[in-house]
């Protein structure tokens, strides 16, 4: 069983209402069991959604209450996505979960590289907020440009 970004199976969650969806995640999970989550609603957030970044550092600051999650409006939005990465984490540990496909640059799901809080476009080296705390816990993660398809 693996935990994917609901996204990247198709589903509209993303904050403009659309997907990410990925065909090789499509094809790939129709042989595999996968459970699918998006973080940022099961944190409370709305789809569509004012597009949110992590200022201040990243996914790890925001759990050690070093940086915070803030939409283009200049909103705090850290509560909605702290509460989604526990949401998240539940379900993984429901279901014995230990390794993840995450959507890559997400503030939530990002693993390895998000963007940096200047609503730029520009990237930096980290991880989102659910990508740091499941790897907290010993998951492994994954994003869709670096799982090596078995």
């Amino acid at each position: 069983m693996i935990l994917i970004s609901a996204c990247l199976a198709g589903v509209n969650c993303k904050y403009n209402g659309r997907s990410n969806e990925n065909k090789k995640i499509l094809e790939w999970i129709k042989e595999k069991k996968a459970i699918l989550v998006c973080p940022e609603q099961l944190g409370g957030l709305s789809t569509p959604r004012i597009p949110c970044e992590i200022l201040g550092g990243d996914g790890e600051d925001v759990l050690s209450k070093k940086a915070k999650v803030i939409n283009k409006d200049g909103e705090d939005r850290t509560n909605e996505f702290l509460k989604g990465a526990e949401e998240t984490l539940k379900i993984a540990k429901l279901y014995g979960i230990k390794e993840a496909i995450l959507k890559q640059r997400s503030p939530s799901c990002g693993c390895g590289m998000i963007y940096d809080g200047t609503f730029s476009g520009t990237k930096k080296t980290g991880d989102g907020v659910t990508a740091a705390l499941l790897k907290k816990q010993g998951m492994v993660i994954w994003n869709e440009e670096n799982y090596p398809w078995k």
